[in-house]
């Protein structure tokens, strides 16, 4: 049986193919546009996901839609006559969408899919919560999921057996710990609804001064994680920004214009409203854990990509596991969706042996075989050498122990917003400049910006605080005290950015200026090259550690086809890359390439 879940219209439109239970085939529509947090109808991810496993629309079951449009289109119709005369600026803004296409999704599917079949619709925290407890693997546990915004829903928890999954509570709109994390992001100068992470990026340069300020006068925050927001400090209900002019006095200033300097007060803001939003993901999932009586949790939904958040609940919450859905923004609404058909909607027994789960290291998007890579390199006269696979590792592992930067595309693109090592830039965690140079001559981005580690995962508790698996990048950890260099007082003598001059371990490109780092440990059974070069690094060098950094640009998607990873790859001062069993020199590329418009100035986002 093939089940398609389909998430679109609001940011990160994706599809999923479920068959008979299994997950076969996700992926993002920005991953085919080219367009990042693409919100349309994912047509070319659904087209992906049909063709690469021989099927057309007339081939479906069944198509699920992760959310319930018309009880959305409800709660914007009351939310516009609540906040009149206000609220119209919105309603009149988002009318033509939802008039074109928003609650026509049944037609839409119909048409573009040339599908006759029956089409389901779940809510959307129900879909988060299927997407959160379905691909784990636990047979049993609770789950937390918490974003912006649902139907009217903002955050819920219940419980999971076997096949199926009942939400037990929610916190309803206007009340919303993502809505609120997305009104400082705003107000910090970064994107809603795409610079979330920056906000959190920024927090431990700042101290957390205004944290009370923020209990006090912005949201009444209650023993079990519930609250309610003083909706008179924000703008999201009644006109077109997340905050207004009594939340910028509230704060002694305008909003920061993106792209403009950071000041102190802006790192502070930013590390007040993490230090809130981390204490109540702590109060809900100890409510949860009180609740359910549950050991194991679950977690989905916008929020649960704060991965420091994450990190806490599992360090200092109640639950003696937690499994995070990698894709746990709406894109993973759409693998929700399809596997809720298949195991709550057909009731379909489940089989979860409470060790390994089912979401197969998010590698589930396009692959390009060797000889599609090549094609790709001859036809563009692009110079390469082709080496087996033993010695593209180990060729792979002593250029990054020589400090040169490695753009790694390997088989199945990621799903989710990390990359995993399928499409992946590579570098050495032991250099005190990678970081700095990553970040500027590569990413284009910030130069605060930290990069993840890849660890082995047997190696993992040597060098982090932490025990059990973090694949998905999405559980923060300290780096262990006797890997740390210089002390804490020299860290405290400095502030903001000149906290980057101190050299803060001996893996100091990956360690956060508060010693944090977001973890991925690796599995040789989840992908067997990417551990292999690793495991190769670590016997050249002593260390199982290395830079891992989404292959991509600031402003662009992941890469996904050859053309885009060696487009990204002239782009920025990558020195090398590795497609396939092929490895391109950047110093052998002709001149005529290096001045082509590579050397473009990038659209910032």
């Amino acid at each position: 049986m093939n089940i398609l879940g389909i998430s679109c219209f609001y940011h990160d439109s994706a599809a999923c193919l479920v068959q008979d239970g299994e997950i076969i085939a996700a992926a993002q529509e920005e991953r085919f546009t080219r367009k990042k947090h693409d919100f349309n109808f994912p047509l070319n991810a659904i087209n992906w996901c049909l063709k690469d496993n021989g099927l057309s629309g007339a081939g479906l079951d069944l198509v699920v839609f992760y959310d319930k449009p018309w009880v959305k289109f409800e709660r914007i119709i009351e939310t516009s006559v609540a906040c009149a005369p206000g609220g119209f600026r919105h309603f009149i803004q988002d009318m033509p969408l939802w008039l074109k296409q928003k609650l026509w999704i049944p037609e839409l599917i119909r048409k573009e899919l040339k599908y006759k079949g029956k089409i389901l619709f779940s809510e959307h925290h129900e879909s988060h919560a299927a997407s959160a407890f379905y691909p784990s693997p636990f047979s049993e546990a609770a789950f937390l999921t918490m974003d912006g915004a649902g139907e009217w829903e903002t955050a819920s928890f219940g419980v999971g057996r076997n096949n199926d999954l009942k939400i037990q509570y929610y916190l309803r709109f206007p009340h919303s710990l993502g809505l609120l994390y997305s009104a400082f992001t705003h107000y910090t100068g970064f994107k809603v609804n795409s610079g979330e992470y920056k906000l959190m990026g920024l927090s431990p340069y700042g101290e957390p001064k205004y944290a009370d300020l923020i209990l006090d006068k912005l949201i009444d925050l209650k023993d079990d994680g519930s609250f309610r927001m003083n909706m008179e400090y924000f703008g999201y209900c009644n006109s077109l920004k997340m905050t207004n002019p009594r939340f910028e006095r509230l704060f002694g200033g305008r909003a920061r214009i993106p792209e403009t300097k950071i000041t102190q007060q802006g790192m502070d803001i930013a590390a007040s409203i993490q230090k809130v939003t981390e204490e109540i993901m702590l109060r809900m999932s100890r409510h949860v854990h009180t609740v359910t009586g549950q050991e194991k949790l679950c977690i989905a939904g916008g929020v649960a990509l704060n991965c420091v958040g994450n990190g806490r609940i599992l360090r200092e919450g109640p639950f003696k596991e937690v499994w995070v859905q990698p894709s746990s923004s709406d894109a993973g609404g759409a693998l929700g969706a399809a596997l809720l058909a298949w195991y709550k909607y057909l009731g379909n027994k489940r089989n979860s042996d409470d060790v390994r789960d089912t979401q197969k290291a998010s590698l589930l998007g396009p692959s390009f075989s060797d000889a599609e890579i090549e094609s790709f390199l001859e036809k563009s006269e692009v110079p390469y050498k082709k080496l087996v696979t033993q010695d593209l590792i180990s060729v792979v592992a002593e250029l990054i122990a020589q400090g040169k930067v490695v753009g790694w595309f390997q088989g199945r693109m990621e799903f989710g917003p990390r990359a995993l090592g399928s499409r992946s830039i590579l570098g050495d965690a032991r250099s005190p400049e990678m970081q700095s140079r990553m970040n500027l001559k590569i990413k284009y981005r910030e130069s605060f910006r930290p990069f993840a580690p890849a660890v082995l995962e047997e190696k993992a508790s040597e060098w982090f605080d932490f025990e059990g698996e973090s694949p998905y990048m999405l559980l923060a950890a300290p780096v262990r005290k006797e890997k740390r260099l210089g002390s804490e007082g020299a860290k405290e003598s400095l502030s903001g950015f000149e906290k980057l001059k101190l050299r803060r371990s001996l893996i100091p490109a990956v360690t956060h200026v508060d010693y944090s780092c977001r973890l991925q440990t690796v599995k040789r059974e989840d992908n067997p090259l990417y551990y292999d070069l690793i495991n190769e690094f670590y016997k050249k060098t002593g260390c199982p550690v290395i830079i891992n950094t989404s292959f991509n640009v600031r402003g662009e998607p992941l890469v996904c086809t050859p053309q885009e990873a060696f487009d990204c790859f002239m782009r920025t001062e990558m020195d090398y890359l590795a497609m396939g069993p092929f490895l391109l020199d950047k110093n052998e590329q002709g001149a005529a390439e290096k001045d082509k418009e590579w050397q473009k100035v990038f659209e910032l986002d």
